[in-house]
């Protein structure tokens, strides 16, 4: 998996806002791992930090040629061009002090933020990341605009730009997206407008900071007072856009974008559509997003992020040792106010052995569940052969459980599973189950 990234040093930048004209001076300073991105309003009493999520993101109607963020009626405008460099450049964790409303527009496009925090030093931290996954297909059409994420093992985007100009044709571009093809294909490509646009969007207080060598203004016969970098510069700025807007989910993402037409609200909303997909489930508790800590330790907390189960009918306590998808190592302290011994032979409490195998099992369904790509997902009991019991557990043991992969397939797994007490085997144990969303 990947390491977490932010920067090594301190650096700065000047600029002006595209749409408010307005004179803005961003400072980017390093952030602690697992920190995010957090713009900090140096302008505003308080300095209020808005954090970049899809809970923060604002999606305008009447302000369809930005991505906004913002909270507690605090906003931050114009955040995509910035959001895509740092989404190219896999910087994780960054604080950003800002001191007007909008970051500024530089040339147009990405590659001035690129290239001022690549002088800053890109700095590896210690722990890893998670890919974002989807699991399922998610389609959002709108006016004519359409955009669909697919599940990938890859970040894939497919973009069709499709005006009715007779300069601005039909442009197609197609690209897994990497560090290197990010800065290379994407992060050069400027922002443009149609020439019979301009009037419109000022009256709606858009582009005051624009001029032609930050946007190219496309008239019937060709881009006004400047020269393209690509043939295709402007679809693959709708790409760099989109980039910007999806950042809002993560750096890491798997899936395959297929969009036509699309811009930042339909954008937008797709992010928010995927969120839902991927957000915690309510009929089972448990969610598909969580990270696996260093050293594959999981408290009772990280566990119910994997399994289903939960008390009286949750029988791990810890996983002290985790291999996804190969190996892991469950406690359960058996304790005499566990409610199964006021019944089960009270006068000489013994644990029942179905619930041993069930707390075995557990584990079994935490090794299983935890790669990427079975996270969500339920693992049901399907059979259990080859069990034997060899020793009593009772209360005041520690019971240790080892599982071991056998033969694990996309929708069903084997494992092998032994329970100790004192070093000793209680309960060992073959068991099957099938893989479901």
């Amino acid at each position: 998996m990947d390491k977490q990234h932010t920067i090594a040093r301190e650096t700065d930048i000047d600029g002006i806002g595209l749409h408010s004209g307005k004179k803005v001076h961003l400072r980017f300073k390093p952030a602690p791992e697992d920190y995010g991105i957090v713009f900090i309003r140096t302008d505003i009493a308080g300095c209020p930090q808005i954090r970049v999520s899809v809970e923060n993101s604002i999606a305008k109607s009447g302000s369809p040629r930005r991505t906004s963020i913002g909270k507690d009626d605090i906003e931050l405008f114009t955040v995509e061009h910035l959001m895509s460099a740092l989404f190219g450049m896999k910087i994780d964790n960054l604080i950003v002090e800002i001191d007007n409303e909008e970051v500024p527009g530089l040339d147009g496009s990405s590659i001035g933020f690129i290239e001022i925090l690549e002088k800053a030093g890109i700095q590896e931290q210690t722990r890893s990341v998670q890919p974002y996954i989807i699991k399922e297909p998610v389609v959002i059409s709108e006016d004519g605009s359409t955009i669909i994420a697919l599940p990938s093992d890859e970040f894939k985007v497919s973009y069709t730009l499709d005006y009715r100009h007779s300069f601005l044709r039909t442009e197609f571009v197609e690209l897994v997206i990497t560090p290197e093809t990010f800065r290379k294909e994407i992060a050069p490509a400027r922002t443009f407008c149609l020439e019979s646009e301009v009037q419109q969007l000022q009256c709606q207080g858009l582009g005051k900071g624009a001029n032609y060598s930050n946007t190219l203004v496309v008239g019937e016969k060709g881009v006004i007072g400047n020269k393209l970098r690509f043939e295709d510069e402007f679809v693959r700025h709708k790409i760099l856009d989109l980039i910007g807007d999806l950042r809002l989910l993560g750096n890491h993402l798997k899936m395959h974008i297929i969009a036509l037409r699309s811009g930042h609200s339909l954008n937008v909303k797709l992010v928010r559509k995927i969120a839902q997909q991927r957000g915690r489930s309510i009929s089972a508790g448990i969610v598909s997003n969580y990270q696996i800590p260093d050293g594959g330790e999981l408290d009772i907390e990280e566990i119910k992020k994997i399994l289903p189960h939960r008390d009286p009918f949750l029988f791990v306590d810890r996983v002290i040792a985790l291999e996804p998808g190969k190996r892991a190592v469950g406690i359960k302290n058996v304790n005499i106010d566990d409610y199964f011994f006021k019944g089960h032979f009270p006068g000489r409490p013994v644990m029942p052995g179905v619930l041993i195998l069930e707390a075995m099992a557990q584990v079994g369904g935490v090794m299983m569940l935890s790669p990427a790509e079975n996270r969500g997902k339920l693992a049901f009991f399907m059979a259990a052969d080859n069990i034997k019991f060899r020793k009593t557990v009772l209360p005041g043991d520690q019971l240790v459980m080892e599982v071991v992969a056998g033969k694990i397939r996309s929708k069903t797994g084997q494992v092998h599973a032994k329970a100790y007490v004192d070093d000793k085997v209680a309960v060992e144990a073959d068991f099957m189950f099938i893989l479901a969303k």
